[in-house]
């Protein structure tokens, strides 16, 4: 007895804390109700009560004015009984609010009507402690929140007709009230527990996927939500309950298969997101991160069933539950010093939110703008594989890549891919979490990321959070892991065979014979044995000094490239409007002249070389897998995508106005025309208003697939030669890999200057240096490609921009009239300290515009 005693103070001091005695004028410093109380959440005030029952502190008695407020004291039962009987029968119709606060102790799942029950109760006895209890007796308990806020079942026509009967046997008072509270249908549990019928209750969402049914009234979660959220108590009910309810969610789902027991299980989940405060500063120390562990360990299918639910909500949900992840992420990252001993990668909630952003990232797919049909079909031949495949067995080696591409598990239940969506409801960027990326060590990320183990969690499986910069060094590590591994097989095949030792993919050429001389070296090397690709490239240009660490290199394929895409050549045509390249279907140049093409390409990724290529997307799209479509054309052929679109449009007869048949005519090298029939017969097949969606599809078909097949297969095998076991299309959408490859046409020279260093006695505050950016930030466009060419072997900003650009200037003498020079594979400039800014600028633009080739310094 004295132990329920004091049980039952504790919780008067508790409630005296938390709600007051409802005395405005209280002068007790440990009540709620005194004018000069501080406001405190529940955590401090459960261990403010216990001091105050140690020290035997006053307790008020409820004040009069507060109508019912001894309910909150569970000591004066009887009377709070009383208290609260009185009221509602003087205020209240006793039909309609009977339940007291004992009969509430029994309520095991809610739904909306009874909230409002329960709410207008409290609203007129001004104490909302009933459905506080509520909140936190049914929020905390996942079979109680299972059941709540289901559905209302279909009645079937002998209920209705019965249904009906009774209607029309009603007096008309009971008529109105009914009408009143018809917004809302209280069901039992057991009656909706199937997953409904028919399409979701929410019309204004545009279902591009089938629709997911759920037993959970979303629309009825939202508008309770909407109701409760703006009280501070009720809305600390709900924070409380998610602390308790988490722990023991996630105990189920690890160890109980609850979800394969009841796929209701999920309601849960549904139920808990539509809370639109997770992401406020209160949950995110405790309950969110605990509720994040629980949801990550659902069974894939429970996943992609909510990634299908949540595709259905539209743009302004997705980025709400974006928004709530991104900010446990963000205020976790901020909160601790995550450093090399101290990785993100170790940090549940962190790793918890990534893999519940996941599911939002899927749904952002799903619910975008998706074309899962136009897709490239595979090469008929595979690669050829290297003659040191059984030596790469005996090393272990082979299980580097018999597994293939890695392919997300999430990305096969829903049987999509990211390059599906051409556009989705929210941007990719606002996935990317910007503080993750700056703390993350990408070294150890990486490791987790090939070594698979389930102990160790690697942002690398979760590419929409990393932004390219991330990316591009995650893939920098692998090409270089794979160059040391060919380098060391090689070693060993020259020790076991006697072969001569050639760690490195050697290629001699000339400067008047590039072309020829390289080609023809990764013709031989691609037939021969295509593991060379994966080696290190080393350039050496036919009488000259130049060591290649890089910067030779960078010149090679910058040269290649001018030669390669030059109309005179013919393999690539050259649309003046838009400055872009595309396949010339009337090349005369074989297949094998693509492919090298392609590996070029594929070289220059693996040697992490930026190249002045110009290609529209769809290229980048059709290396991914997917075809081009109509809507490609806007960016390669942008005057027959307008003429094509005016076709559509067209209001008139197309028949009769445009007289156009399913027969297309192009030119050739030479001008003349060539005709070519979209359909069989499809010179004799006019296009009409009905069949004009089918001939601009087959026009686009052809432009962009069919007539340069052939090209494009080979260019493809040629650029697959060196990626095909690279990470590179699970990290990167084909934006990305534009920017890969051709890297950012943005200078931000001012960027460039904040992360230059300095050497050989010069600093940032010299004269020299400070005449050196005033006069580098006076050149035009042109001029300043030539510097950055002149310095770093190459005219384009980095993945990330120029700030991502490690140049060091370092004093190369006194005053002389020599000129600048560079070491173009260390992004060095070597700089004379001129006299006068008018010499450094006349010395610096004839090094810029007169220099080529390599020498000795």
């Amino acid at each position: 007895m004295k132990r329920a005693a004091a049980k039952h103070l504790i919780e008067r001091y508790y409630h005296q804390l938390t709600e007051g005695c409802g005395n405005e004028a209280c002068t007790n410093e440990a009540c709620g109700s005194s004018p000069g109380f501080r406001r405190m959440d529940n955590n401090a005030a459960a261990i403010k009560a216990l001091e105050l029952y140690k020290n035997n502190a006053k307790l008020c008695d409820p004040h009069p004015s507060k109508k019912g407020a001894s309910s909150a004291f569970p000591e004066n039962s009887a009377k709070g009984a009383h208290n609260f009987s009185a009221c509602s029968n003087g205020k209240m119709n006793h039909k309609d609010l009977t339940p007291t606060r004992e009969d509430f102790r029994d309520l095991n799942y809610l739904t909306e009507e009874k909230v409002y029950e329960i709410l207008a109760l409290c609203g007129e006895t001004e104490d909302f402690s009933p459905l506080i209890r509520v909140i936190g007796r049914v929020f905390s308990s996942a079979e109680s929140l299972v059941q709540s806020f289901r559905k209302a079942k279909q009645h079937t026509k002998e209920e209705l007709k019965s249904l009906q009967a009774k209607d029309e046997d009603k007096d008309e008072d009971e008529k109105e009230t009914a009408s009143g509270s018809a917004t809302a249908m209280e069901v039992e549990p057991d009656a909706a527990s199937s997953s409904g019928e028919g399409a979701s209750h929410d019309g204004n969402n545009i279902q591009k996927v089938g629709p997911v049914e759920v037993s959970v009234d979303i629309e009825a979660v939202r508008r309770v939500y909407d109701r409760l959220l703006s009280n501070e108590k009720i809305e600390a009910a709900f924070l409380n309950a998610l602390v308790y309810l988490s722990p023991n969610v996630e105990c189920d789902l690890t160890y109980h298969n609850v979800y394969a027991a009841d796929p209701n299980y999920l309601n849960v989940f549904i139920i808990v997101m539509e809370n639109c405060n997770l992401h406020s500063p209160e949950y995110l120390e405790i309950a969110l991160p605990q509720f994040c562990k629980a949801m990550s360990k659902l069974p894939l299918p429970a996943l992609a069933k909510l990634a299908r639910l949540w595709s259905q909500y539209g743009a302004d949900q997705i980025r709400r539950l974006v928004e709530t992840f991104q900010q446990l992420i963000t205020y976790t990252v901020i909160s601790n010093e995550f450093n090399n001993d101290n990785l993100v990668n170790e940090d549940d909630g962190v790793v918890a939110a990534t893999k519940c952003l996941k599911i939002v990232y899927y749904a952002n797919v799903l619910g975008g703008d998706l074309d899962t049909d136009h897709n490239e079909e595979e090469d008929d031949e595979p690669i050829p594989e290297s003659s040191e495949l059984t030596l790469q067995e005996l090393l272990g080696e082979e299980r580097r890549n018999k597994k293939g591409p890695r392919v997300d598990p999430l990305e096969m239940e829903l049987g999509i891919r990211t390059s599906d969506c051409r556009k989705p409801l929210i941007p990719f960027e606002e996935f990317v979490n910007e503080p993750l990326n700056d703390v993350l060590e990408m070294d150890k990320d990486y490791t987790f990321f090939k070594v698979e183990t389930e102990s160790k969690f690697s942002f690398m499986t979760c590419p929409f959070i990393l932004n390219a910069v991330t990316k591009n060094l995650g893939l920098y590590y692998d090409n270089r892991i794979r160059m040391y591994s060919e380098r060391r097989i090689t070693a060993l095949y020259s020790l076991v065979q006697g072969q001569q030792l050639n760690p490195y993919l050697r290629l001699k050429v000339r400067r008047d014979h590039i072309i020829d001389d390289a080609l023809v070296r990764l013709e031989m090397i691609a037939m021969e044995n295509p593991a060379d690709l994966k080696k290190q490239l080393y350039v050496e240009f036919e009488g000259e000094q130049g060591v290649d660490e890089g910067g030779v290199s960078k010149e090679f394929f910058q040269l290649v490239v001018e030669e390669i895409f030059n109309p005179d050549i013919g393999m690539f045509t050259y649309d003046e409007s838009t400055k872009l390249f595309w396949f010339n279907p009337s090349s005369f140049e074989n297949e094998g002249q693509f492919t090298l093409i392609g590996i070029v390409l594929g070289l220059a990724i693996y040697n992490n070389c930026i190249l002045d290529v110009h290609f529209p997307m769809v290229v980048y799209r059709k290396l991914m897998g997917k075809k081009g479509t109509f809507r490609d054309l806007a960016d390669s052929h942008p005057v027959l995508y307008q003429s094509l679109k005016e076709l559509m449009e067209y209001e008139g007869n197309v028949e009769e106005d445009m007289m156009i048949t399913f027969q297309i005519s192009q030119t050739d090298l030479f001008g003349n025309p060539l005709m070519y029939d979209l359909k069989e017969g499809g010179d004799k097949i006019p296009v009409t208003n009905d069949n004009r969606k089918e001939f601009v599809a087959l026009y686009a078909e052809y432009m962009l697939n069919k007539s340069v097949e052939k090209q494009f297969k080979a260019f493809r095998r040629g650029f697959h030669m060196v990626t095909n076991e690279s990470p590179l299309k699970y990290l990167f959408r084909p934006e990305e890999i534009e920017l890969l490859i051709c890297g950012s046409r943005n200078l931000d020279f001012q960027a460039l200057e904040e992360t230059t260093e300095y050497d050989g006695g010069y600093n940032r505050d010299c004269r020299i240096i400070k005449d050196f950016w005033e006069t580098v930030h006076s050149f035009g466009q042109e001029q300043k490609r030539l510097f950055l060419q002149f310095t770093t072997g190459t005219d384009r900003a980095p993945v990330g921009g120029l700030g991502k650009l490690k140049m060091i200037i370092a004093k190369n003498g006194p005053d002389s009239d020599r000129l600048p020079t560079s070491h173009t594979c260390f992004n060095v400039l070597l700089l004379p300290e001129y006299s006068t800014k008018e010499k450094l600028r006349e010395r610096l633009l004839k090094a810029i515009t007169y220099a080529k080739g390599f020498g000795m310094l």
